[in-house]
């Protein structure tokens, strides 16, 4: 029980890696607040928790939209008393060339996963920083470090994650709060699935060759990442305890990144 009686925040945690990060903290003895804009999956994954025993709450959580941001967090924090472990995983992906990409759709990109981890950010430390203590978890990816075409937007919302990772890493110390960052490689989530016949359409190449050359070619062994791999070092990071390891990013990938 490695999160015995601490509180968590997951956004995007309705399902894929949100989902697995959730179950996984609560099997570790957090409480846990789903927050997501999808309330059907938000609940479900509730009723799942507590069919285990858990104690979990759903927040409805447009992370674009400060107001609710700050609403759910405060929500969190009056049911479970603290708020100890954020871990900013809401996201989409949209994918065009650059010179086809229209601009609000790159804002969208950016504001979900950029603007939600900062909004997300100010939200929560405002209940860690009296309790000198504290975890913030950003999901960033491969991609917060290389690049690939299509993605100019996730790219640079990616890349943008480090920066504020590190800021946090620096502005938090001085209240006992650490921040770092899980770099997945592809993990087959339906955000994934989904960019497989886009990305082979874009490209004009079948879609198996989307899989195993630009998805999986630069890893050591052709194999995607498994949600359960992101939440073994989501756990590792939110139950580490200090700041020996902060302002870092942690690359789960087979070999695709390194360094």
């Amino acid at each position: 029980m490695q999160l015995k009686d601490q509180v968590a925040i997951v956004t995007g945690a309705s399902s894929g890696i949100g989902r697995e990060i959730a179950l996984t903290y609560a099997r570790a003895g957090a409480k846990v607040a789903i927050g997501d804009i999808d309330m059907n999956g938000a609940n479900a994954v509730v009723s799942e928790i507590e069919g285990e025993g858990g104690q979990a709450m759903a927040v409805e959580m447009n992370v674009t939209d400060e107001t609710a941001v700050n609403a759910g967090a405060d929500a969190v924090a009056d049911r479970f008393g603290r708020i100890d472990i954020m871990v900013s995983n809401a996201g989409v992906q949209i994918v065009h060339p650059v010179e086809d990409f229209p601009y609000d759709e790159f804002r969208k990109v950016v504001d979900i996963h950029l603007g939600g981890a900062f909004l997300l950010t100010k939200a929560c430390i405002k209940h860690m920083y009296p309790n000198k203590s504290g975890s913030l978890i950003y999901m960033g990816s491969v991609h917060s470090h290389e690049a690939s075409a299509l993605k100019s937007a996730y790219v640079s919302a990616k890349h943008g994650i480090l920066g504020l990772a590190r800021v946090m890493a620096k502005e938090g110390a001085k209240h006992g709060v650490r921040s770092n960052v899980i770099c997945p490689g592809f993990v087959k989530t339906p955000l994934v699935e989904k960019q497989i016949p886009e990305q082979a359409q874009s490209l004009g190449i079948p879609e198996d060759e989307v899989v195993s050359r630009i998805m999986l070619g630069n890893t050591v062994d052709t194999e995607f990442t498994t949600i359960r791999d992101v939440a073994d070092v989501a756990l590792f990071l939110a139950a580490f305890k200090t700041n020996a390891l902060t302002g870092q990013s942690i690359t789960a990938s087979h070999g695709w990144h390194m360094g």
